[in-house]
Formats: structure tokens, sequence, C-alpha cells
């Protein structure tokens, strides 16, 4: 479904982002998916957009500051390796077996996309040591690195969530950038004060066997805890505003955020 979205957004005639695989890796199935997810939030095209243009360009600006190790936490069908990699450069896509299986498969059969754009490390948050899983697989841990965890932690039973942060934070070089984004806890929740929209679109989630488990509605005490000096949040309308220059109130996705952390205090200018 995100793929599905992801590609429609690429595709539009004023789009947003750009991700040239999407659609095809999304299938008939995302595709549907994403037209019964419009009933409910016909927003979520234009935010699965932004997100997937902002962390790009945060992945980039990363790049072009001299890291050269970027970690996918959860990569789904994420494509940053093949659309973003340069010369140098390592990415580390980290996933349950199952799932790199299915990407695998499908990214196998699209022309002209680089199979080896990425090394697969297996893991599951809730079981696994991922940070001994990456340095297996060739990951520095003494070198800055740029972490995208992508609609991944409102997933996660709550201490899973905070030890991933934590293990983010001590075990990696500090200078390291981490992305992600997340859900308040209205939503995560079940609040009563959700909207008829909103407990609709909770409800395909859970029917699809991810239950939405853990809520944030102030990143930065959280990330204070967990050992991290750096920490900006940005919404949805601050995204819509600076990509496409636009401000409505009628659109109303605003329980999701993306930050942006590090444990190092260098990255305050980001």
């Amino acid at each position: 479904m995100v793929a599905a979205y992801r590609g429609r957004a690429s595709s539009a005639p004023d789009p947003v982002c750009s991700d040239p695989w999407a659609l095809r890796l999304a299938g008939p199935e995302g595709e549907a998916l994403s037209r019964r997810w419009d009933r409910h939030s016909p927003s979520m095209e234009l935010w699965i957009g932004l997100r997937t243009r902002y962390i790009d360009d945060c992945v980039v600006r990363a790049l072009d500051r001299g890291l050269r190790q970027v970690v996918i936490l959860g990569a789904g069908l994420d494509t940053r390796a093949a659309r973003l990699g340069r010369e140098g450069v390592r990415f580390f896509e980290v996933d349950q077996p199952a799932s790199q299986a299915d990407k695998r498969e499908k990214v196998s059969k699209l022309d002209g996309y680089p199979l080896d754009a990425a090394t697969l490390v297996a893991c599951d948050f809730e079981r696994d040591d991922f940070v001994r899983a990456l340095a297996d697989a060739g990951f520095e841990q003494g070198i800055p690195a740029v972490l995208v965890w992508e609609g991944v932690i409102y997933y996660l039973a709550e201490e899973a969530a905070r030890s991933t942060l934590r293990r983010l934070a001590a075990e990696l070089d500090p200078r390291s950038l981490l992305i992600f984004d997340y859900l308040n806890s209205n939503m995560a929740k079940s609040s009563p004060r959700l909207r008829p929209e909103d407990r609709a679109m909770k409800g395909i989630i859970e029917e699809l066997g991810e239950p939405m488990k853990f809520g944030i509605d102030d990143a930065t005490p959280l990330m204070a805890e967990s050992g991290y000096r750096f920490v900006r949040t940005v919404s949805f309308d601050e995204l819509a505003l600076q990509y496409t220059g636009t401000y409505e109130r009628r659109r109303f996705f605003r329980f999701q955020s993306i930050a942006l952390a590090s444990a190092s205090a260098e990255q305050i200018l980001w």
C-alpha cells in the first residue's frame, strides 16, 4: 500500500517525490489497498509523497556532507539504495527474512533495478540483535551513518521501540543521523477522540495484521531519555508548505510527524 502511494505521488502531474520503481513493486494488491484507504483519507497520497521526499532530501544532504553508510531499518519495499546510491556509499537494508525474500523476488523482475544496491540484513527488531547483525554484514560502528526508520516504530511494542532508540544512540557513532516518523498516542491507542475516518484507517491496518502499538506526543523527552542531544520534528502541514507552497486545513492529516535525531550536538545546525 505504501509503495502504491509512493508510486502514485511520483507519477502525479506535479510529482512531489520520485520513485520509478514503486508502482511496479506495489502491484495490483497495493494499488487496491491504497484506493480503499483513499475513501477515508484522501490526503494520504500527499503525505506519503512528502514523507518520501523529505527523507530522500535528508539522506542526500547527509551524503553530501560526507556520511558513507545508510541503514534502512524495516526496509520493506524501500528503493533508496537503487535511487540514491553513489560511489563509495554502502546501503544496508534491515528487515524480516520473509519480507526480504518477497522484495528480492519482486525486484528481480524489474529491468534495470540494481540487485546489489544494498546489503540485506535479516532481523526481527523485537527478537534479534540488529546491531550485531549489521556489524556481521560489514557495517562499521565507528563511523557515522544515516539511519532511516520509516513506517516502523508505531508497530512495535513500546519497550522494543525504546530499546532500539537507546541502542542506536549508545552503540553507533554518535554523529549518526536518525530519521523516523511517528504517530501521536491518540491514533496509536484508539482514543475515543478519534474521528470516524481515523478509526476506519486504523481498522484497515489492523485487518492486515499490523496493529499500531506505540504513539509519541512529544518526541523530545523520549529522545532525551534515550541518549540523544539533537532532535527536530516536522509536521505534515510544514512539509506541504515547504514542497507544495500550500496549506489547507481541510486535509486534516495531523497525527503523524517526522523526527531527525542525533546523539551528538554536531548535528544541531542540521
